[in-house]
C-alpha cells in the first residue's frame, strides 16, 4: 500500500515536471523575435511590419482560441490534447525552418498560436490543478511559473549557442529553429506515455440513457459561464495582468528619469525578466499555502502592497533621487506582481469550482484574465506618446495603482464570500 502511494506521488511529480518543460518551450517559436529579431530580418527576409503583423495576428488568434478551448479542454482528454499540441508545435517549427514565403510564415504563426494557446495552455492549467490537492495549489502554480522561467532561459541560451557555433548565419538560424522544434516534440511524446486519460464517469439523463461526451462538454461550458466564482477569479487575474502590462515601461522610465546607463539596462532587464520570475513564483506559492492558507488572501495583500508603493512612487521627486532608489523600488513592485502572477489561477479550488469543469474554468479565466494584453500596451503606449516627460509615466503608474486598488476590493469581496461559505 505504501509502495503504491509512493509510486503515485512520484508519477505525479514526474508528470508535473514534464508539463513544466512543455510550458517552458512551447512558446519559443511563437516568440522567436525575442532572441533572433535581426537574423529573422536578415535571413528570412522579413520587415519590421511583417514581423509585427504576424505577432499581432497570432495574438488575435490566441484570444479567440481561449474562447474555443472553453469547450475543447473538457471535451478532449489531456492525454490527447497535450501531446498533440507539443508535437504540432514541432511540425510547425520544422516547416518554419524552411524559411517559407511570408503568407506561409503568417499561416505558421497562426497555427503556433492555436497549438499553444487553444490546445496546450488551458489544458496544462487544468492538469496542474487536478494533480495537486487544495492545499498544494499555490505551491504548484508558483513552482510552475518559476520552472517555466528557468526552462525558458536555458532553452533560449542553448539556441543562441547553436546559432553562434554555426557561424551566426542562415544555417545557424535554421538549426536554432529546429532545436526550438525538436525539444517540445520530444516532450510531447514523453507526455503521451506519462499522462493518464481523463476520468469521465458515464452520465445518464435521469433514466437509462447515457449522455454523450459532446453534451457533457456543453453542459460544462454552460455551468462554467453560470458560475459566479469563476467570473470573480477571472477578473482578479484581469486586474493582476493589467498591472503586469505596466511593468514593461519601467525600463524606459528609468532611462528617461534617471538616465540609466546602457550597462545597467541589461542587468536590470535580466533581473526583472528572469530572476524575479524564478524567485517570485515559489515564494508566492509558499506564502499563499503555508503562511496564509489562502491564495486569494495573498493576492489581496499583494494588491495592497503594489497600490501603496506605486501610489507613492508616482509622486516622488524622481529628478533628485538616485538610480539605486529608482531601481530598487521598481524591482520591489515587479517582484510582488510576479509572485501574484504565478499563483493567480490557484484560487479555483479555494472558491470551490467543480473539478469536472476545470478545463472550461481555466479556459474562461485565460480568456478574461489575459485580455489586457490585447489593449493595455496600446493604452499605456498612447499615454506616453501623448504626454511627454515624467507626466506620461505618472499617469501610467496612477492607472496601474487604480487597477491594484480595484484588485484589493475584488479580493476582499472574494475573501468575505469564502468566510461566509465556511
Amino acid at each position: 500500500m505504501a509502495g503504491s502511494k509512493t509510486r503515485k506521488i512520484d508519477k505525479k511529480w514526474v508528470s508535473f515536471g514534464t508539463l513544466l518543460l512543455g510550458a517552458g518551450t512551447i512558446y519559443k517559436l511563437g516568440f522567436l523575435k525575442d532572441a533572433f529579431y535581426v537574423p529573422m530580418q536578415e535571413f528570412m527576409g522579413l520587415s519590421h511590419t511583417q514581423i509585427g503583423t504576424a505577432v499581432s495576428v497570432a495574438g488575435l488568434i490566441s484570444t479567440f482560441g481561449f474562447l474555443a478551448s472553453i469547450y475543447l479542454t473538457d471535451r478532449i482528454s489531456k492525454k490527447i490534447m497535450i501531446p498533440l499540441s507539443l508535437i504540432s508545435i514541432c511540425l510547425c517549427g520544422i516547416w518554419l525552418s524552411t524559411f517559407p514565403s511570408y503568407p506561409i510564415f503568417l499561416l505558421i504563426y497562426c497555427l503556433l498560436a492555436i497549438c499553444a494557446d487553444m490546445l496546450y495552455w488551458p489544458t496544462m492549467l487544468k492538469t496542474v490543478r487536478l494533480l495537486g490537492t487544495e492545499e498544494e495549489q499555490g505551491r504548484m502554480f508558483g513552482i510552475m511559473e518559476a520552472g517555466r522561467g528557468l526552462m525558458d532561459t536555458i532553452v533560449a541560451f542553448c539556441a543562441l549557442g547553436i546559432f553562434s557555433a554555426l557561424g551566426s548565419n542562415a544555417a545557424g538560424l535554421r538549426a536554432a529553429i529546429l532545436f526550438y522544434s525538436i525539444v517540445p516534440g520530444v516532450i510531447g511524446i514523453i507526455m503521451y506515455f506519462l499522462l493518464e486519460p481523463d476520468e469521465r464517469p458515464a452520465k445518464t439523463d435521469g433514466g437509462s440513457k447515457t449522455v454523450s461526451a459532446n453534451k457533457q462538454a456543453w453542459e460544462g461550458v454552460v455551468k462554467a459561464l453560470k458560475c459566479r466564482s469563476i467570473w470573480l477569479v477571472s477578473f482578479n487575474i484581469f486586474l493582476v495582468y493589467s498591472v503586469y502590462c505596466g511593468l514593461t515601461y519601467f525600463i524606459p522610465f528609468l532611462e528617461d528619469a534617471y538616465a540609466l546607463p546602457a550597462t545597467l539596462v541589461g542587468v536590470y532587464g535580466i533581473i526583472n525578466q528572469y530572476g524575479l520570475k524564478m524567485v517570485g513564483g515559489p515564494v508566492g506559492g509558499f506564502l499563499a499555502d503555508k503562511a496564509l492558507h489562502s491564495t486569494t488572501k495573498y493576492l489581496r495583500i499583494g494588491f495592497v502592497i503594489v497600490a501603496i508603493i506605486l501610489g507613492i512612487f508616482s509622486f516622488l521627486p524622481h529628478e533628485s533621487m538616485g538610480i539605486a532608489a529608482g531601481m530598487t523600488i521598481t524591482l520591489c513592485i515587479s517582484a510582488c506582481v510576479y509572485s501574484m502572477r504565478a499563483v493567480y489561477f490557484a484560487p479555483m479550488d479555494e472558491v470551490s469550482v467543480p473539478r469536472e469543469i476545470t478545463g472550461s474554468a481555466m479556459s474562461m479565466a485565460s480568456f478574461i484574465g489575459y485580455l489586457p494584453g490585447a489593449f493595455m500596451y496600446a493604452v499605456y503606449g498612447g499615454i506616453l506618446d501623448s504626454f511627454s516627460g515624467l507626466s506620461g509615466y505618472r499617469i501610467v503608474f496612477i492607472i496601474m495603482t487604480v487597477f491594484a486598488v480595484c484588485g484589493v476590493l475584488l479580493s476582499t469581496f472574494i475573501v468575505r464570500k469564502l468566510v461566509k461559505k465556511n
